[in-house]
């Protein structure tokens, strides 16, 4: 964080200094709210949770160097004591945003949000200073912690808006407001907790709402492939630019096809030239994600063909999203656990069969969460979807949703042990261990809810000698 005094701090958040004999005294390391993560000239957010209270570490992280608690009640070393903790974070943030020098993007959408900034920020950072948030860390806390990570050297803030209802992502943007908006797609990610793709596309819109009008600088970054994206142009004062394989976006990609491997290359037109992109990430879904990097990259000063040499280079830096690993003996496991929707499910099936090309290819799929009405529809549609693309085999894990996606399985055609339906992770990976041949490509992906990362990571440490070679 850029350094502040407890006392600034104070005022910033409307609190109140306790214990502290010296409010001059500045905050000149990280904001945590881990009392493991202090150190020495820190700030410690004490946040009261279900099974722990900050407040019970606070002469601990004092201990440790920090130079105050953010707290609401007083704890006997020096606080600053406030109302609401969290409120307090996120005036914090505002109150440092406002004072950087930092060109703040923001960006949200149904799907890839994690990969897309991750993307951004590889491409950033070959320009400038760059800060992102890391891993998914896009809410009303995980924002703000970001935010103020940032110090008086950096020039590109990369920030992921998540959202669970209307008004979440105004309320981010209202913390931390941005010159630079991207929407990458509505789909069905939590459709069950919105109420149906209108009302998604309502509260995604609010990001381009935020923005400054076009002659202050500000950019809606919009996809031209999504209808209800794309009709978000008429809600924003900012600019539009709109990305897509669409003839008529701004930042478009031809030629689309995939390496022998998996891996997406295509050519890339940007206003200013046209150079060829072969990525390192895995599946065909990732050149919308990185068309919208681009079309960031580019409105910030950034030439085709230095797009075009980051996105080339550019890897996954966030866990569990088509981690990609092959073992000794040849099996390929792709590690795609974090989260699943129907849209990154489809995604990265057609990945898994890209990769498999000439080799044996299972899904092992879980439930995807938060789909409402359309759960047994949305299911029913993957399994039979895994049946048309030849995929070797399917294992649906868990419990109603994934008897679902192995029913959709055999109603499309699947026969014999072609897809199977096991109880938990454990099943799985006793299926797995007793069935894999070497050669064979494995999917695992589910709502995070299911925690089928233990079934990548088992076999990771299954039948293999030495170290495992990630690629």
């Amino acid at each position: 964080m850029i350094a502040l005094s407890l006392a600034e701090i104070a005022e910033a958040v409307g609190g109140q200094t306790h214990d502290i004999p010296d409010p001059s005294v500045k905050v000149t390391g990280p904001v945590v709210r881990d009392s493991r993560e202090a150190v020495p000239g820190s700030l410690f957010v004490a946040f009261v949770g279900e099974r722990v209270d900050g407040h019970d570490f606070a002469a601990a992280v004092v201990e440790a160097g920090a130079a105050a608690v953010l707290a609401s009640r007083p704890v006997g070393v020096p606080a600053i004591v406030v109302e609401d903790v969290q409120a307090a974070l996120g005036a914090l943030a505002r109150h440092v945003v406002r004072r950087l020098g930092a060109t703040l993007v923001a960006l949200t959408g149904s799907a890839g949000k994690t990969s897309t900034k991750d993307l951004i920020a590889q491409v950033l950072q070959r320009k400038a200073p760059t800060v992102f948030t890391p891993g998914s860390l896009n809410n009303e806390i995980g924002l703000p912690l970001t935010a103020l990570s940032a110090t008086e050297e950096t020039r590109f803030l990369v920030l992921e808006m998540g959202a669970r209802g209307l008004g979440h992502i105004r309320y981010l943007t209202e913390l931390t407001p941005p010159k630079v908006g991207v929407v990458l797609n509505v789909g069905s990610a939590h459709i069950g907790e919105f109420g149906g793709r209108e009302q998604i596309a309502r509260a995604k819109g609010e990001l381009v709402e935020s923005l400054p009008p076009a002659e202050e600088g500000g950019t809606a970054v919009l996809n031209a492939d999504d209808p209800l994206v794309r009709a978000m142009a008429s809600r924003t004062k900012a600019k539009v630019v709109l990305f897509g394989e669409s003839g008529e976006a701004d930042v478009r990609a031809e030629n689309v096809r995939l390496t022998d491997s998996g891996q997406p290359a295509f050519r890339l037109h940007t206003p200013s030239g046209a150079c060829d992109v072969t990525m390192r990430l895995y599946g065909e879904h990732h050149v919308s994600n990185a068309l919208a990097a681009a079309a960031v990259a580019h409105e910030l000063g950034m030439s085709a063909e230095e797009i075009a040499t980051a996105l080339s280079e550019a890897g996954s830096l966030s866990r569990w999203r088509m981690e990609v690993t092959e073992r000794p003996d040849g099996v390929t496991v792709v590690n795609d656990a974090y989260n699943a929707n129907p849209e990154s499910m489809r995604a990265a099936l057609r990945a898994l069969v890209a990769m498999g090309r000439g080799r044996r290819t299972w899904a092992v799929l879980g439930k995807m969460a938060e789909l409402g009405d359309e759960a047994l529809a949305e299911h029913d549609a993957v399994g039979r979807l895994a049946v048309r693309l030849n995929v070797s085999k399917l294992v649906a894990v868990g419990g109603r949703e994934a008897s679902w996606l192995q029913l959709g399985a055999y109603n499309e055609g699947s026969w014999g042990e072609e897809s199977v339906h096991v109880s938990d992770a454990q099943a799985a990976i006793d299926l797995l261990r007793s069935e894999l041949r070497p050669g064979d490509v494995v999917l695992v992906k589910a709502s995070r809810s299911v925690g089928l990362e233990s079934v990548a990571q088992s076999l990771l440490e299954t039948g293999t000698e030495g170290e495992v070679a990630a690629r």
